[in-house]
């Protein structure tokens, strides 16, 4: 297992790490996931150490917190081998108080993280989505104070736009508040629109990319080809409203090239989905879930190899799409593509 920097800070983390989601899963969406219990999630995490994955990403909204719980039994007892990431902001409840990040809220859900984790300190919190009803001086000023408490090593963000992101960076470095150095993005071959704004930024201020999703809400496993329905089995069945929208015939296509190089490689099409990511500016982890053993060991495969230069150019010529406004012409016309040259 390869280990990068967690964008510009000091942590060092696996380039794959473990999605908890399926742990404890209920509902209609963490359900469809998976329910592992904690003697399954314990021997998945055996697994994860064996290949040297230290790194586990929960957060308090999967399953109402069942995850967090499920994952503390699972490490019990070798905390100081794991790295652990959580999750807040989106509901938990529907009281005032149940949701974003104000001072009261941050403070009272990294408490409830860290009972249902078992631990005292997290590794890494995120805030789940940007709250525009608290300010953010308020927000950097409640984790800087969670930071120096122990509470917190690091923090990051999730699924935030780039303005949000960057409002958040001035104000840290204004204040002098801890910076945020991660940020949780879905990104994938079917889904590249982390590349226009938010991957230049995380590569100008050092905001490392943890990837969620990396085949694409399940879309990418090599199951879903053109002109066949979906698999009786499949999960899409009762999550797909749920996941980033995906184009049919552009995901068929890329499907069919991964088919192609899985031929050439010997690898399987998930593999060569998540080793592409990989190479990729920014991204310091990949967050692969898994539902069994069969496929976390199928998933940890996707390291240890490389693609050929040419198979990689194969990839990003099937999977890309025109940028919107106003990021386009920076792609197309050479005087905007000289001024600022694509970082991909």
């Amino acid at each position: 297992m390869d280990y990068r920097n967690l964008g510009a800070s000091g942590l060092r983390v696996p380039v794959l790490s473990f999605g908890a989601g399926t742990f404890g899963g209920s509902g209609p969406l963490f359900g469809a996931w998976g329910n592992t219990d904690a003697e399954e999630a314990r021997r998945l995490v055996d697994i994860c150490l064996e290949a040297g994955v230290n790194l586990f990403d929960t957060a308090d909204v999967y399953s109402a917190g069942a995850s967090e719980e499920v994952l503390a039994q699972a490490i019990r007892g070798r905390r100081d081998a794991v790295l652990i990431s959580t999750k807040t902001a989106l509901p938990m409840g529907e009281g005032p108080q149940d949701w974003g990040t104000s001072r009261a809220r941050l403070i009272r859900a990294t408490e409830d993280a860290l009972r249902r984790l078992g631990t005292d300190y997290i590794d890494l919190l995120q805030l789940h989505a940007f709250d525009a009803s608290t300010p953010v001086e308020e927000v950097l000023l409640t984790l800087d104070g969670l930071v120096a408490a122990g509470k917190i090593r690091y923090v990051g963000v999730s699924n935030f736009a780039g303005w949000e992101l960057m409002k958040s960076l001035a104000a840290a470095n204004r204040h002098g508040h801890p910076r945020y150095v991660a940020h949780q993005v879905y990104y994938s071959l079917a889904g590249r629109d982390y590349e226009w704004e938010l991957m230049p930024l995380g590569a100008d201020q050092g905001v490392g990319a943890l990837v969620w999703s990396p085949l694409a809400w399940g879309r990418l496993t090599g199951k879903i080809r053109r002109g066949q329905p979906l698999p009786a089995a499949s999960r899409l069945h009762e999550t797909a409203q749920y996941g980033p929208p995906v184009d049919d015939e552009k995901l068929y296509d890329i499907v069919e090239v991964l088919d192609v190089i899985a031929g050439e490689t010997g690898r399987t099409v998930p593999q060569i989905a998540i080793n592409w990511l990989l190479n990729r500016p920014t991204v310091s982890s990949v967050i692969i879930g898994a539902r069994n053993e069969e496929q976390l060991r199928q998933n940890l495969g996707a390291v240890g190899w490389s693609l050929s230069k040419e198979q990689i150019e194969r990839l990003d010529a099937v999977s890309v799409v025109t940028a919107p406004y106003p990021y386009f012409p920076y792609r197309r016309q050479e005087g905007f593509a000289r001024l600022n040259p694509p970082i991909v």
